[in-house]
């Protein structure tokens, strides 16, 4: 686990959406893809906020919002930018069946961290104070260019059989390799693949089409 100061280019609505949470006695910290991205030096796009602040808190502050996704407690925050921002309250997983998840609110960054998939993942970083949080070890395995699984790599499989297919697309697309335990539970899990729906297989296998530069070699 580390805890570190950095800037990252994020949008200024960035600043200014969690900047408000926070006076508004909430946490903010910025989440996902954009985070790793940041951190990598590439284009950073789709920003996402992670909050201790409930769903219809964030309704409450926020003027222009829209409940994209309220009962998994993600709320759409339209800024003066004219982009619309993800804004979702902290949350734990309570059941996974390998396609859909049960969660509830959490009130730590710490938990929501706790269900990402990949390390390269489970970064956060607080707008206003520029910390890094880096629990699992994501920034080491990006400097050694790794995926590797949040904690028990066949649990994190079989908390949604997706991540089979993520974990290729993020290799093939950043050009790392695949932690030696993540690719055998990756192998384990693979059959399992044919419980999830056809659209969401489909939608992942056109992002590893889209973003990976080779990508028959990442479906080998």
């Amino acid at each position: 686990m580390s805890r570190t100061t950095r800037e990252l280019d994020a949008p200024r609505a960035v600043h200014e959406i969690a900047g408000k949470l926070r006076r508004h006695g909430h946490q903010a910290w910025a989440v996902g893809g954009a985070v790793r991205d940041a951190v990598l030096g590439l284009p950073a796009t789709d920003w996402d906020i992670a909050t201790s602040a409930r769903p219809q808190e964030v309704r409450s502050i926020f003027r222009r919002t829209v409940p994209i996704g309220i009962e998994h407690g993600t709320v759409g925050v339209l800024w003066k930018d004219g982009v619309l921002y993800e804004v979702t309250t902290f949350r734990q997983d309570v059941e996974t069946d390998g396609r859909h998840a049960v969660v509830r609110f959490a009130d730590r960054i710490e938990d929501d961290l706790a269900r990402r998939d990949f390390t390269i993942n489970a970064l956060a970083w607080d707008p206003a104070t520029k910390e890094l949080y880096d629990p699992y070890g994501g920034l080491d395995d990006i400097a050694a260019r790794v995926i590797r699984t949040v904690g028990n790599a066949s649990e994190r499989f079989a908390e949604d059989y997706l991540r089979v297919l993520r974990a290729l697309r993020f290799a093939g697309h950043l050009d790392y390799t695949v932690d030696g335990e993540t690719w055998t539970a990756l192998r384990e899990a693979t059959p399992k693949l044919t419980r999830l729906s056809v659209e969401r297989v489909r939608e992942e296998l056109t992002k590893v089409l889209q973003q990976t530069p080779r990508a028959s070699r990442t479906l080998e």
